[in-house]
C-alpha cells in the first residue's frame, strides 16, 4: 500500500501519545526533588528546570494529539468535516502549540506567566466546547458520527477533554511553582515550603487519575471497540 497520509498521521499520533505519558511520568519524578528541603535551592531549582524541560514535551504532545485526531477521524468518517476545517484546525493548533512554547522560553518571567495564562484561557475555551460537542454526538445530535462501531471517536474526544481538565489542573500547580520559588530565592520561608508540599501532594494525587484516563484515551483510539 505505501505511505499513506493515515499511516503518516497515525504514526505522528502515536509519537504525541509516547511523549505525552512519558513527559507526565518524568515531571511526576522529578517534582519529587523540587519540594526536597534538604536539598540546597539551587539543587532545587535545577530538578524544577528539569522538569519544565520534560513537561514541554508532554505538552507538545497533548496538543498535537487534538488536530492529529479530527484529522485522522475525518479519514476514518467518524467526524464529517475536512477541507477549510482542518486547515483551520491546523492553523489554531500550531498557535496554540507557538503560545504553549513562548511560555515555556519565558517561564521565569512576568511574560512567562502571562503567556501561560492564556495558554490556560484557550483550555478554558476548549473544554467546554468538547465536552458538549462529545456528549451531543453520543446521544445523537451530532457534529461527529455515531453508529456501530463509531461511538468510539466521541468517546475518546469525552475522555481527551476530560484530561485538559486534569492537565490544566497540573499547569496551576506548575506556575504556583514559580511564583513560590521566586520567594523562596528571597531566603527562607515556611509558608512558601508548605504550600509547595500541599501543591504536590495534590498534583500527585491527580497524576494517578490522569494516567488512567491517557490509558483509556489510547484504549479507544487503538480498540474502536464501540
Amino acid at each position: 500500500m505505501g505511505i499513506t497520509e493515515l499511516a503518516v498521521l497515525r504514526w505522528l499520533h502515536i509519537i504525541a501519545m509516547v511523549y505525552w505519558l512519558g513527559g507526565e511520568w518524568g515531571v511526576f519524578n522529578t517534582s519529587t526533588h523540587v519540594i526536597n528541603r534538604n536539598l540546597s535551592m539551587e539543587e532545587r531549582r535545577r530538578h524544577m528546570q528539569t522538569a519544565y524541560n520534560i513537561d514541554i514535551l508532554a505538552r507538545i504532545g497533548i496538543i498535537s494529539l487534538l488536530p492529529l485526531g479530527l484529522h485522522m477521524g475525518y479519514l476514518w468518517g467518524v467526524q464529517p468535516y475536512g477541507g477549510n476545517f482542518l486547515v483551520a484546525v491546523w492553523v489554531l493548533a500550531i498557535g496554540w502549540l507557538a503560545l504553549c512554547i513562548s511560555a515555556y522560553v519565558y517561564r521565569e518571567t512576568d511574560r512567562g506567566i502571562q503567556l501561560t495564562l492564556w495558554d490556560e484561557r484557550v483550555r478554558f475555551v476548549l473544554i467546554p466546547v468538547m465536552v458538549i460537542t462529545s456528549i451531543s454526538s453520543l446521544l445523537g445530535y451530532g457534529p461527529f458520527n455515531v453508529g456501530p462501531m463509531q461511538y468510539w471517536f466521541s468517546i475518546k474526544i469525552l475522555l481527551y477533554s476530560v484530561t485538559l481538565m486534569i492537565g490544566l489542573k497540573l499547569r496551576f500547580i506548575m506556575r504556583e511553582w514559580t511564583t513560590l520559588f521566586r520567594v523562596l530565592a528571597e531566603g527562607p520561608n515556611q509558608e512558601a515550603e508548605n504550600q509547595l508540599e500541599k501543591s504536590l501532594a495534590l498534583g500527585k494525587r491527580l497524576a494517578y487519575f490522569y494516567w488512567i484516563t491517557i490509558a483509556s484515551v489510547a484504549f479507544f483510539g487503538a480498540t474502536k471497540a464501540v
